[in-house]
């Protein structure tokens, strides 16, 4: 079995999501979501939501503003809500850290910069997701970009990759409450944040043992 196949608990799920896919899925308190960068330089957006209540959604700016690490984040992040309940906890990331401002790619986005019309995109791919929970576009947010590097210059320009994920790089995340983890798997081919080839990625869920 490959280390990344590697959990300490009882295994719930797993799954591969194919190039430009979605998944989603409610996680219990206290049980554990591996993201899995298969291929690696493949950008995965994240959005999250309190189960019990889907109006208490992930909150880019008060993660950043909370959290030490500002606008990278890695292990010992806290994805927060707007009413600031913790959702997730950063527990393991090989990768280094992740971006929470470049936000998701749209068809319209795709038009308006790159001239490309009707792609595959991750706010069609959220949309899909949250129809299954009787969500639409008003639930939609800021998101996590997990593998994605956005860096940031001295004047304020930020850049859209390319990649720093190596193949294997996971980023295992705990839920302290009931959560909805909702993913697209990037299907953007216009810049660099998927190395312009998207990629599968895997998922696994599990519940850690007692003394994890």
């Amino acid at each position: 079995m490959r280390d990344y196949e590697l959990v300490d608990g009882v295994r719930l799920a797993q799954t591969v999501i194919d190039a430009g896919e979605s998944w989603s899925r409610v996680m219990k308190a206290g049980e554990v979501l591996r993201i899995v960068d298969l291929k690696g330089k493949q950008a995965v957006d994240f959005l999250c939501y309190n189960a019990a209540d889907h109006v208490d959604r992930y909150a880019a700016a008060d993660t950043m503003k909370i959290n030490p690490t500002g606008i990278f984040l890695t292990t010992g992040t806290v994805l927060y809500s707007v009413n600031l309940t913790a959702l997730f906890t950063i527990v393991a990331d090989t990768c280094g850290h992740h971006d929470t401002i470049g936000g998701c790619c749209s068809a319209r986005l795709n038009a308006f910069r790159y001239g490309a019309k009707d792609q595959p995109n991750c706010r069609d791919n959220f949309l899909r997701e949250l129809k299954r929970y009787g969500m639409g576009p008003r639930d939609l947010a800021a998101n996590v970009n997990f593998f994605m590097y956005v860096p940031v210059g001295a004047d304020g320009a930020m850049d859209m990759g390319p990649g720093i994920s190596m193949p294997g790089d996971y980023v295992d995340l705990r839920a302290e409450c009931d959560v909805l983890a909702v993913i697209s798997n990037c299907p953007q081919i216009n810049n660099p944040v998927n190395d312009f080839t998207p990629t599968e990625i895997m998922t696994i869920c599990w519940e850690p043992h007692e003394d994890v």
